[in-house]
């Protein structure tokens, strides 16, 4: 099984739209998916139509609910498939400060995990654009971590900077723990500054980079304010098309 951590430190780069339609993708070739939202902007649980959620991450994590009474079954109707959710809420950003003052505080998540991820082909914890103890705990946890990447020239610095985290928890807490893929997202290939920019990614990162680009498309920023994937919302548009050529060459590696 696997589990992914998709992550970066800059916002915007499309962490929240690569993480719901990746795991309704990989839903609907029949695979048991989980997804965990842990930005306390909840936009993972938002753009799926869970607002009111009676429990989140931050009750898991506090110990106030089991992690296995905490999920919420979301139907990707434009394929039948279902795939899990753990939601979240502001609240965990008060939950993150509790965290800063707990003992093993980076181990809570991979700990949770423990007594769930065996129903499970994939685990994806969508993570805040953030370098602090969240972020840790999902890197901990996980074995990979997707990178989701904008063709712009300052994303490269967030880049660099999130691969000198990952090797750093790598060294001292998840021997396992390597990058599993670069998502170049809000792609427009009419753009000179975009193709350099996906280059010199390419050149760094080498096959690390999923040849499937993900397209600028209005369809992947309407289909959260419908609750839906883009597979659902538009499943013609192509926003839908490279999630799924992405989703399939995820497969592919595994």
């Amino acid at each position: 099984m696997h589990i992914i951590a998709i992550a970066n430190n800059k916002g915007g780069v499309g962490k929240t739209t690569s993480s719901v339609n990746i795991a309704a993708g990989l839903a609907s070739h029949g695979k048991k998916v989980l997804l965990i939202d842990l930005d306390p902007q909840a936009n993972a649980s938002q753009h799926l139509g869970v607002t009111q959620p009676e429990s989140t991450i931050s009750d898991v994590l506090k110990g106030e609910k089991q992690l296995s009474r905490s999920i919420i079954s979301i139907e990707n109707s434009s394929t039948d498939g279902l795939f899990d959710l753990i939601a979240s809420e502001r609240s965990l950003n008060q939950t993150c400060r509790w965290l800063d003052t707990e003992p093993g505080r980076e181990l809570k998540l991979k700990n949770l995990l423990k007594n769930v991820k065996s129903r499970y082909d994939y685990i994806l914890m969508d993570c805040m654009p953030a370098l602090n103890v969240l972020t840790h705990n999902a890197l901990t946890a996980a074995s990979e971590v997707y990178i989701p990447v904008q063709a712009q020239y300052l994303a490269l610095h967030g880049l660099s900077a999130l691969t000198e985290e990952i090797e750093t928890i790598k060294e001292s807490l998840n021997k396992k723990l390597r990058v599993g893929g670069v998502i170049i997202t809000q792609y427009d290939a009419r753009t000179i500054l975009n193709r350099d920019i996906l280059k010199s990614i390419v050149d760094t990162y080498g096959d690390v980079v999923f040849k499937t680009v993900i397209r600028q498309n209005i369809a992947l920023a309407e289909a959260p304010t419908a609750g839906k994937d883009a597979y659902a919302y538009a499943p013609e548009s192509n926003g839908a098309k490279d999630y799924r050529s992405l989703v399939e060459e995820i497969l592919n590696r595994a």
